[in-house]
């Protein structure tokens, strides 16, 4: 179906960044994992969205901290934007300290109606190369939506989720974590550091944890459990949100295909992200 945004799909960008090591240890130290690879290692699962990250000047921002509309991406007039979910294959190790390029394409734009109002989704393609040698693959899933009215009733609760786990653990998101990942990924977004902002504007009941954080917690998850083995693919998909001081879960069971289907579990029971890792 043709789009107003047409003229957007297979627009391309193209971004060179060394891997930093500092930014590796800052991330280490953040997930409180320990130990943080060291120059010509691997970079885990997850780590590369540390990287590429437009540096935007503060004039060139929204109201909700997000760079203003336009540029790479299609000018959608839609004030609420967030991450949905995406699709990666991890290809080849990404070393530490190398020096790697990702170049982004829009492969789709679709318009939908939810029960909410309208709805813009976005699917953009980003290969991360180094040494002429393709590493990740990942179709990101970026979905634009209508402001919800103060006056709007709340969403209805989401239903528990009650698939039962073979392993998991807790996870308590704290503000400090909330910072600082906000800082590493250069993301401005306000719902994740500006309570007023998150409940006042957005309709939060507080502030909410990055998507990408829970995915790649997700993904150390994924590892820690695939027994030795190398991941190489692996999908989520955003449901419900999690916030700052609420304890969820992280859980998991092995499928009949080696796979693993995995979750994030709300305090409440709710399904707050669903993923699968598959490995080689």
């Amino acid at each position: 179906m043709s789009t107003v945004y047409d003229a957007w799909i297979g627009r391309e960008e193209s971004r060179t960044q060394r891997i930093l090591a500092p930014a590796v240890q800052a991330m280490a130290a953040t997930l409180d994992t320990g130990t943080a690879p060291t120059a010509g290692e691997a970079l885990p699962p997850g780590w590369q969205w540390l990287f590429f990250n437009p540096a935007v000047p503060r004039s060139e921002l929204g109201g909700d901290g997000h760079p203003q509309r336009g540029g790479f991406l299609p000018p959608i007039e839609l004030p609420r934007r967030m991450w949905a979910g995406s699709r990666l294959r991890y290809l080849a190790p990404l070393p530490v300290e190398a020096e790697a390029t990702r170049r982004s394409r829009i492969l789709k734009i679709e318009n939908k109606v939810g029960k909410r109002g309208s709805l813009w989704f976005v699917t953009v393609e980003h290969t991360t190369a180094c040494e002429d040698r393709d590493c990740i693959v990942e179709e990101q899933d970026i979905v634009y939506r209508e402001a919800t009215p103060p006056s709007a009733a709340p969403a209805p609760a989401s239903p528990r989720h009650e698939a039962e786990a073979q392993w998991g653990r807790a996870f308590t998101p704290d503000t400090t974590l909330l910072f600082r990942y906000s800082a590493l990924t250069f993301n401005g977004h306000r719902i994740h550091y500006d309570l007023p902002y998150a409940r006042d504007e957005e309709g939060y009941p507080g502030l909410v944890v990055h998507g990408p954080l829970s995915a790649t917690l997700l993904q150390q998850l994924a590892v820690e459990q695939g027994g030795g083995r190398r991941l190489a693919r692996f999908e989520f998909r955003g449901v419900s949100p999690l916030f700052a001081g609420r304890p969820f879960r992280l859980e998991g069971q092995a499928q009949a295909d080696a796979s693993l289907a995995l979750w994030a579990r709300g305090p409440d029971g709710e399904l707050a992200m669903s993923a699968t890792a598959a490995f080689d």
